[in-house]
């Protein structure tokens, strides 16, 4: 037998290639790896001494040869395969390892372009690619972790078809997510002919929404991003509705430049507070709903110590979401054993959502808009404490479902209304729970009636910030004009469904 092997990582190799040449397997090999192996005792042919052409273009062409493909691809049951390799004098190649240039990790590094097409590899796809065409008669190992299931199946006896088949997918499998990282990079459309993407699992989850269904974790190989490099401190394991809702917990919070606190339930924000303080901003957003918050997240955008982790362990949660937390606070917070402690330094990022369809994929970008303008459209002219609670509400109400209404003063939440099929139902809801004379209303679109104004003035709002663009404006304008309240037009609107 004949073994072709050329890696990047080095991790087990050795530990592979003593184990091959032990069972009397031949080692052919190129560059870097053929130099490791040998300096560590390992008897290896150089690829040169096959092919009888040395390596040029720095490296790029050196197992593109007819002597390496050709050991390779001849499939051993077909004679005139068989016959054709013998009469050319090419040696069948019967395991094929390598793993590629690292270009998932220097895509996103502070190099030039042209570097970074450096790191596009070329030979080692090629090779993987045939060697899993043929895979009835190849074993390919593109992945380190299956080196001990081929060591364990080759002292057995043989490494079984079954096996090398998903060896071989494999193969496919990580060049669809490798070749999409490249065709990525590499184009400037937004919206590419083929949406390509590359995603490698993270973790297996224990369930998805639901205890019936499965769920996996994925991360990109290629774009940063908070849910990406979120470190866990304490707790159970993540599950696929608690990233869900660190996400959006999360977003929420890095809208803020001030202290921000947000609380969760079921994807939507049940409480959103500024503040000078992590306690004070905690405080504020649980008393928007001191009942939804159990058993719900709480995400800060700075650092949470250890006053907060003291109020924060008297009710059941299950994470808590910070940049950073002090030694007194991590202290208190791990004496709640399930408790999910998750640290995040990296801001909310993401360009583009995906949503997957029944056979079909919707893409769009982010929500990153804020506003156009806030453009006063009533006789009444808010003020600037007003102006500033508007902004509030316009960046919490875009992470509540539609219908979302939200109702804020002094950079706190007292109400928020979201997922119903019309506008009155989440106003009403909100305005009830909120019950503050000068609040603030702020809804994700616009008002097709003038109802929502006659709701406001019975709950004596301060002022609506909502984004206009209805045919019926002037009705709402002419309402809060006769009940004196302040409205303006943002001109963007926030639908979340």
């Amino acid at each position: 037998m004949r073994a072709l092997i050329s890696v990047f990582y080095k991790d087990g190799i050795l530990e592979m290639a003593q184990f091959l040449e032990n069972r009397g397997v031949e080692i052919v090999s190129t560059g870097g790896t053929y130099k490791y192996l040998k300096e560590n005792g390992v008897k290896v042919i150089d690829i040169t001494e096959v092919t009888g052409f040395p390596e040029i273009l720095d490296g790029r062409v050196k197992t593109l040869n007819p002597y390496i493909h050709g050991g390779i691809l001849a499939i051993r049951d077909n004679k005139e395969h068989m016959a054709k390799i013998a009469e050319k004098n090419i040696t069948p190649i019967d395991i094929v390892i390598v793993n590629l240039y690292p270009f998932f990790d220097k895509v996103n590094e502070d190099l030039s372009f042209e570097e970074k097409v450096e790191f596009i590899d070329i030979g080692g796809p090629t090779m993987l690619r045939a060697a899993a065409k043929n895979f009835q008669d190849v074993i390919v190992i593109s992945d380190t972790k299956d080196y001990d299931e081929v060591k364990r199946q080759m002292e057995a006896g043989e490494v079984s078809l079954a096996f090398k088949k998903k060896l071989a997918g494999k193969v496919f499998n990580l060049m669809s997510a490798y070749d999409g990282a490249i065709a990525n990079f590499l184009l400037e459309d937004e919206y590419n002919e083929y949406y390509n993407i590359s995603y490698k699992k993270s973790m297996d989850l224990r369930y998805g929404e639901n205890g019936h269904q499965t769920a996996a974790y994925y991360v990109s190989t290629t774009e940063k991003g908070a849910m990406k490099d979120i470190e866990q401190l304490n707790g159970k394991e993540l599950s696929y509705n608690n990233f869900k809702d660190m996400d959006i917990a999360w977003k929420v919070v890095c809208e803020f430049e001030e202290t921000a606190c947000c609380a969760l339930k079921h994807n939507t924000p049940c409480g959103v507070a500024v503040s000078d303080t992590t306690l004070d901003a905690y405080n504020k957003a649980f008393e928007c709903d001191p009942t939804s918050i159990f058993g719900g997240i709480v995400a800060f955008n700075k650092e949470v110590d250890a006053v907060t982790a003291e109020k924060l362990v008297e009710i059941f949660l299950e994470i808590v979401i910070a940049p950073g937390f002090t030694a007194e606070a991590l202290e208190v917070l791990k004496k709640k054993k399930n408790l999910r402690v998750i640290k995040c330094e990296t801001k909310a990022c993401d360009t583009h959502e995906l949503v997957k369809v029944d056979g079909g994929l919707l893409v769009q970008q982010s929500d990153r808009k804020l506003v156009d303008e806030y453009k006063v459209v009533t006789e009444k002219a808010p003020t600037e404490a007003q102006l500033k609670d508007m902004e509030f509400g316009m960046k919490v109400v875009k992470y509540v479902k539609s219908n979302a209404i939200v109702v804020v003063k002094d950079g706190k939440t007292l109400g928020i209304g979201g997922g119903q099929v019309n506008r009155i139902w989440p106003a009403k809801d909100a305005l009830e729970r909120a019950n503050t004379e000068g609040a603030i209303l702020a809804s994700d679109a616009f008002f097709p009636f003038g109802d929502i104004v006659d709701e406001c003035a019975k709950y004596k709002v301060g002022a609506i910030v909502q984004p206009g663009g209805s045919v019926n404006d002037k009705l709402s304008v002419e309402n809060c004009n006769k009940y004196g309240i302040p409205m303006v037009f943002t001109g963007i609107r926030h639908f979340k469904h």
